[in-house]
């Protein structure tokens, strides 16, 4: 089971979990970025993600099925939100599962990396000095 998409909702990084359980998974490997309260060096207050979500959904899609076929894994979801966040949420889920934990740990790491390298999704940062700017997640 391969599954990316876009949650307006908090992400419930445990259902996320179970589902990519598989009988020949002898691993999973997942991951979760926060939003943080600081970054370079400013102090934040909240963030807004905005996608575009019929190209997000397509290009998380193909990365999943690489990822499958590369690393052999069982299964591999992702979750990114979008809409405003606060500090501490989850605004991104990945999941991995793999017979072994070299393929599932080498295959969590890829495919969080092509996702903010790859998939069109834009986060606005909302500093508590009342200013804001646009960044590529």
């Amino acid at each position: 089971m391969n599954r990316f998409r876009l949650a307006e909702t908090p992400i419930d990084a445990d259902a996320e979990k179970r589902a990519l359980a598989a009988g020949a998974a002898g691993a999973c490997v997942c991951f979760e970025g926060w939003v943080r309260n600081a970054n370079d060096g400013r102090d934040v207050r909240r963030l807004d993600y905005q996608a575009f979500e019929s190209l997000a959904l397509s290009e998380g899609e193909r990365i999943l099925a690489v990822a499958t076929e590369r690393f052999g894994l069982c299964a591999a979801s992702a979750v990114h939100r979008t809409g405003s966040l606060e500090i501490g949420e989850l605004a991104v889920w990945v999941g991995v599962s793999a017979g072994h934990r070299d393929a599932a740990f080498a295959a969590c790491r890829w495919v969080i990396d092509e996702i903010k390298q790859h998939v069109p999704i834009w986060k606005n940062e909302h500093y508590t000095d009342g200013e804001s700017g646009w960044l590529h997640p």
